[in-house]
């Protein structure tokens, strides 16, 4: 199998894991990209036959852009997410935004290759735990219990959904880290979340991540 393969990863050591990966199972080339707008060049100069994306990226929408952009303009490229992410409603988005599969960083080192194999094989590729715990979300009840946000803190759980850091949130919204730190404080107490990936679950789960 000769492949052209488009990673996109803006950590540069992940990259290199990956190259070495890549290389041992003998897939074919490998191009790097390190943030939305280069992956995006990359894609259509390239035209690659797999891609291995990363959500969390540099540019304007992270990786969840890149795999729109991607699958509007190729719906049959087979993008496969590996991300840091092992939440399931993360990868839950990602699928229903277009992915074939999804890997997390901390699989076995010969995952990644197998599920390249497997997203170019026409399957969806998910380990037997995230496949479990994806099917008992959809069998979940889905209360609403957003009412009690203010407009703010409903923004900026918008953005911890869609996997953005506090920095990150508090630049894109004009208001210091401490603050977006103390309302996220807020937003857990007032949704009964206990931690960060919590949060992102219930934005995942309530449209405010898309």
């Amino acid at each position: 199998m000769s492949l052209t393969i488009l990673l996109v990863d803006d950590h540069p050591i992940v990259r290199a894991g990956c190259q070495r990966l890549l290389a041992e199972a003998a897939l074919g080339r490998v191009v790097e990209a390190e943030d939305v707008d280069s992956a995006l060049a990359l894609w259509r100069a390239e035209r690659p036959d797999v891609v291995v994306l990363d959500l969390n990226l540099p540019g304007e929408g992270g990786g969840m852009a890149v795999l729109r952009t991607m699958r509007a303009e190729d719906p049959a490229i087979p993008v496969l997410i590996f991300s840091m992410h092992e939440d399931p409603a993360v990868a839950a988005r990602a699928l229903k935004a277009g992915a074939r599969g999804y890997v997390t960083k901390n699989d076995a080192p010969d995952s990644l290759a197998a599920a390249i194999g497997s997203v170019l094989a026409g399957r969806v590729h998910l380990d037997h735990a995230l496949a479990r715990e994806l099917a008992l979300m959809s069998l979940a009840p889905t209360d609403d219990p957003l009412a009690a946000l203010t407009q703010r803190e409903r923004e900026i759980l918008a953005l911890v959904g869609r996997g953005l850091t506090t920095t990150a949130i508090g630049d894109r919204l004009g208001i210091s880290q401490k603050t977006v730190a103390n309302a996220c404080t807020q937003i857990k107490d007032k949704l009964g979340a206990d931690s960060a990936r919590a949060l992102i679950r219930i934005a995942i789960g309530h449209g405010l991540a898309d």
